[in-house]
């Protein structure tokens, strides 16, 4: 059964990336054919800076989980407050503070 269901995932993974792929590069082969520029394809792109741009949100969102984390052990540690409400809340809000941070740190390193 555990075989059954990780073939299931697996197969769902490929299939979502060769769909992916096959139906960028039927986009592509129609629009040469129309004749459209094949620099089009290049535009938006910048060299090298996708790379930089996830691996700073998800260097920003690590930092906010951790420190999510370290927070709650500290409030549940030295309050009263319920151990099981205070970890999820301060993790979610401090990965959502990271990928605040992390938008607003490539959007000025992007630019």
């Amino acid at each position: 059964m555990e075989i059954a269901i990780m073939a299931i995932i697996f197969g769902s993974i490929f299939g979502v990336f060769y769909l992916y792929i096959s139906s960028r590069n039927k986009e592509r082969l129609a629009l040469i054919e129309k004749g459209a520029d094949a620099s089009i394809f290049n535009l938006g792109k910048r060299a090298g800076s996708s790379w930089k741009v996830i691996v700073l949100n998800l260097a920003f969102l690590l930092m906010g989980i951790g420190a999510g984390v370290f927070i709650a052990s500290l409030l549940d540690t030295y309050s009263n407050l319920d151990s099981e409400a205070v970890y999820p809340a301060l993790i979610f809000l401090m990965a959502g503070l990271g990928l605040y941070l992390g938008f607003t740190q490539t959007s000025k390193a992007v630019d």
